[in-house]
Formats: C-alpha cells, structure tokens, sequence
C-alpha cells in the first residue's frame, strides 16, 4: 500500500478519535474528522489547537509545522465526507450493534478499496466487519489512551481479514512512529487479556484482609517495580472503564472464573466512585485528603508481588500457547502498552518458571479454585526444562 497520498479517517472525536487524528497529521496525512455532535468536533478543534501551540512552545514543533498540522484536519458531521479516504478508523462507543450499523454506512459511502478499521478495546473484529459484503477489510488497529504518547497499537485480523492487510497496517503504523504488535482476534486481544490478573488478583488480596489498597500498591511498585500500583491505576482509568472490560472478558470467555469481576469493583461503580474523574474511588482525592500509608512489610510485600507476578505470567504463557501472538509481541505489548518494567515471558524466565509453577500450584491447592490453573504450557516447559529465551 502506497501512504503518501493516502487520506485518513477517523469516527469518533472524543479524546481518543481526536489523538488519532493528530497522530495521523503529523504523520503527513490529510484527515477528515467526522462527529454527529458539533460540541465534539469543537472541543476536538480547540484541543488541537492547544496540543500544536505546546509542541511549538517545547520546541518539538516549529510554527510552520504546526499550522501545517492543522491544517490537515476537517472537522466534519457529515460521512459522505470520508468517500475520499483510503483508511477510515472508527472510534466510537463500545457497542457492538452501533459500530455494526457504522460499518454498513461505512462501507456504501467508502471505495471498495478502503481499509475500514476499529480501535475497539473489547469487541470482536469479527463481529464488528461480519455483515458487510466485504468483510476482508475490516481489521482492528486498537491505540492506547492517551494515542498521541502511547506507542503501542495492537493490529487485530479477523479471520476474515484478507491475508496481508495485518503486516501493511503494521507498516503504516511504524510509519506514523507507533510500535504495532499483531494479535489474534480474542477477548482483550493482548494487552487487556494478560493484564487481567494484575487487577483481579489485587482486589482478591484486598478482598481476603491481607492487605489494604496502599500496601499493595506499594508493594507492586517499590518491590515488583510496576511504575503504578493497581488500585492507583485503576483509579485514573476510571473503576467503571476497568469493571467494564473485565466484565466483558468474563462473559467473552464464557465466564472462565479467571476473569470474574469482583463484588468491590461493582459498587464502586454503583456508588459513583469511579476514581479521580468523581474525585473519590479506592482512595479519596478530595482537596485535604490524606493517602493511607502502606505497611512497608518486606515480607508481606514480596508475598504480594509474588502472587500477582506469577499470575500474570501465567497470563502471558496461556495467551502464547493459544497462539494470541508471538513471545516477542506478547512482551513488547505489556512493556509499551501498560509500562510494565520487563515482558512477562522474559520475567518468568528470570524468575524460573519451575518457582513460578510451583507458585500457582501452591494457590491452586490452597484455594481448589479454577482461577489458579495453571497454563498446560507452564507446566510442559518446566517438565521439559525449558525457556522462552536462551
């Protein structure tokens, strides 16, 4: 696929549609910005503004680039305007049936030649492109919020996709500076998929009195070296985006008890307490809130970094045997999309994943629960005596 001409795209003018419209610009591309909401495409426009305004202040932009930029991006209500574009990316509500209906409009308004994309965090590619007439070119190309810094995309074939479309937006994507990893079409794709468990088994820790929220936020960060703690991240994503996408992947994968959501993440949606955004979550922001100090136990914290650590990568065994992606994508994914400080396979290697076997099993016999399985790919490698790298 030639890009230099090609115009792009996108649905969707929250802040995500909009960050990928201004990746998008800078790369060299003319795009068409298309919301229903005027009050959208405003914000999205007076943002933008701002965005290549602070570039040219940090010096990382001069002002003729950034009018250029600018200049780049129509703000439209219309779809028929993106008849033109060769590359249409959807960044609209997570709602099957609505991206559904988008997609056959999509497709009588754009070229039979057009690559129709979803930045989808949780829906099936399958699903989403499944009653066009030409299902083979709709593919999933999913950023990561905020899209403009964060260097991750995930590209997502369907098994409809034609065959070669993944490595050219792979390219594209290199293109726009991005690091793209392919992954399989399954619940949560990579990222959200192995990263279950840092979530679920903390509040399961919390759940069960060992330790509060501080604690195991520390422990996870000044021991395990995550750059935030579960609870701290949850909360700046929102608990109800969080509850969300592990509810979805609990129904997904017909609700295996490893991605069941927890009872304390359904009332702090129900109560309203969805993190910074209302101003209260797992802790208090509140103006003369004080944060809970953690119990700097060493030995608690390494019990706790040990129990999710191993959990995760088991996470990131399972999804490598069930072919979700390659070891090096499966790493790279969890180190550029969440800023884990190693990939899980790596680590485990690290770690010896005969201890971290031996780990799961110890949970998995106290506990009796399925949660605690062990990946049959683990337990292989450890009978074999093998590792991901030499």
């Amino acid at each position: 696929m030639s890009t230099d001409q090609l115009i792009i795209g996108v649905v969707g003018a929250g802040s995500m549609g909009a960050g990928i419209a201004q990746i998008a610009a800078q790369a060299g591309h003319k795009v068409y910005l298309n919301d229903s909401y005027p009050d959208a495409l405003e914000r999205a426009a007076r943002g933008h503004q701002k965005i290549f305004s602070r570039l040219v202040e940090k010096g990382q932009m001069t002002l003729d680039e950034a009018n250029a930029c600018a200049k780049r991006i129509t703000y439209t209500r219309s779809i028929d305007d993106l008849k033109r574009c060769g590359l249409v990316i959807e960044a609209i509500i997570e709602d099957l049936e609505i991206k559904q209906g988008l997609f056959q409009e999509l497709e009588m308004v754009c070229s039979e030649e057009a690559i129709l994309a979803s930045n989808t965090s949780t829906l099936p590619i399958v699903a989403i492109g499944g009653k066009l007439k030409d299902p083979s070119r709709v593919i999933g190309i999913h950023f990561f919020n905020p899209a403009p810094l964060m260097a991750l995309v995930e590209v997502i074939p369907s098994m409809l996709t034609r065959e070669g479309l993944a490595d050219e937006m792979k390219d594209l994507m290199k293109a726009w500076g991005k690091v793209p990893v392919i992954a399989k079409d399954t619940p949560g794709f990579i990222v959200n998929r192995v990263a279950r468990p840092f979530y679920g088994e903390s509040i399961r820790i919390l759940e069960e009195g060992i330790a509060d929220e501080a604690t195991i936020d520390w422990a996870l960060k000044e021991m395990g070296g995550f750059r935030m703690g579960p609870f701290e991240l949850m909360d700046l994503i929102g608990n109800d985006i969080n509850f969300a996408v592990t509810s979805t992947a609990f129904q997904s994968f017909f609700y295996d008890p490893r991605y069941r959501p927890s009872v304390i993440q359904q009332r702090l949606v129900e109560g309203g307490l969805l993190g910074r955004k209302t101003g209260r979550g797992y802790y208090d922001y509140s103006d003369g809130a004080k944060k809970p100090e953690p119990n700097t136990s060493r030995a608690l914290g390494e019990m706790i970094v040990n129990r999710v650590l191993c959990l995760l990568i088991n996470s990131a065994v399972d999804a490598y045997h069930l072919k979700i992606a390659s070891k090096e994508d499966l790493d790279l994914a969890m180190i550029k999309g969440v800023n884990y400080p190693k990939g899980l396979l790596a680590w485990g290697d690290e770690r010896g994943l005969e201890n971290v076997l031996h780990r799961i099993d110890m949970l998995y016999d106290d506990y009796r629960e399925e949660r605690y399985r062990a990946s049959v790919l683990l337990r292989r490698m450890v009978k074999e005596g093998k590792k991901f790298y030499n």
